[in-house]
């Protein structure tokens, strides 16, 4: 059975840093595309970072060059590092396994139950 567990989330100042992770399990994560989401409250879900099965990553506009994407394969573990964090990050992070070919908003893609970051002023 497939299972994400993110954790690393927590409260923090602006400007600060913060590591999350994705433990995978009952799958290899190096066939699967893998994302991180976010939802804040009252705000709709949003796609935040993105890497491919052969490791090419992708960003959303409001995290390029603060955030940082990436896996351990041995580890079967998805990251994302935050760096320069600010109030508007503050939201609950979600981590995604997906066909590469059917997406993260397809059925058949699996979600963890998320880890909360909040960022303070």
């Amino acid at each position: 059975q497939v299972q994400l567990v993110e954790s690393g989330g927590g409260a923090v100042q602006a400007g600060g840093s913060l590591r999350l992770s994705c433990a995978a399990s009952g799958y290899t994560i190096s066939t699967y595309c893998m994302d991180w989401f976010r939802q804040a409250p009252g705000k709709e879900r949003e796609g935040v970072a993105h890497i491919d099965s052969d490791g090419s990553t992708s960003y959303a506009d409001s995290v390029k060059g603060r955030f940082i994407i990436s896996k351990d394969n041995a580890k079967n573990t998805l990251y994302l590092q935050m760096n320069s964090l600010k109030p508007d990050d503050t939201a609950m992070y979600y981590c995604v396994a997906a066909d590469c070919y059917a997406g993260p908003m397809d059925q058949t893609a699996y979600w963890g139950q998320g880890t909360q970051v909040t960022v303070s002023s």
